[in-house]
């Protein structure tokens, strides 16, 4: 992985239509990633003037993001396909398509896909400024047109956690331990 520039928070998705004019994105479409072995797609940036962003992920089996903490951010997790287990603070739960996952900042939390792969979609908010999860996914992600998830490749744990510090999110442990 490469160190991104995070002093630029260019959020790469200037392809996306203006955050205050309603439009609709299909299946696939969007602002692809290749973000820490997932792929990523912008499906509404924040901008100056939104209070959400969302974005669609595609991860395999047994990805999982550090334990971690936003300082402002709530997060809305609609899982698409898959399974997923979630823990936040001190509730642990299974999150099957359909289900709507609520990580409220300040509480602690991770997830691992527990299935071979699973597509979930993360809408973050925040009352005090506009969110800026999409722009952590930017300053860490690489644009691609190949809209499939990467192959795996090396993570450098210290660039999230550093990358994660300047927008808000607290690194707190270790991603979980990969499952039987």
């Amino acid at each position: 992985m490469t160190t991104h520039d995070i002093v630029d928070e260019s959020t790469r998705t200037d392809q996306l239509p203006g955050t205050t004019q309603p439009y609709v994105l299909q299946r696939g479409e969007g602002v692809h990633l290749h973000f820490l072995g997932t792929l990523a797609t912008h499906k509404l940036t924040a901008g100056e003037r939104s209070s959400m962003t969302a974005v669609e992920f595609d991860q395999p089996r047994g990805f999982g993001p550090p334990l971690h903490c936003h300082d402002d951010e709530d997060e809305l997790i609609v899982v698409l396909d898959g399974e997923i287990s979630f823990r936040s603070g001190d509730v642990e739960a299974i999150g099957r398509a359909g289900s709507v996952v609520h990580l409220p900042h300040g509480v602690p939390h991770t997830f691992q896909v527990v299935s071979e792969t699973a597509r979930m979609l993360t809408i973050s908010s925040s009352a005090d400024s506009p969110p800026r999860f999409d722009r952590f996914v930017g300053a860490l992600g690489t644009p691609t047109d190949d809209a499939v998830i990467p192959k795996p490749g090396e993570v450098d744990p210290h660039e999230v956690a550093s990358v994660g510090a300047a927008f808000g999110i607290e690194t707190l442990g270790p991603p979980p331990a990969p499952r039987d």
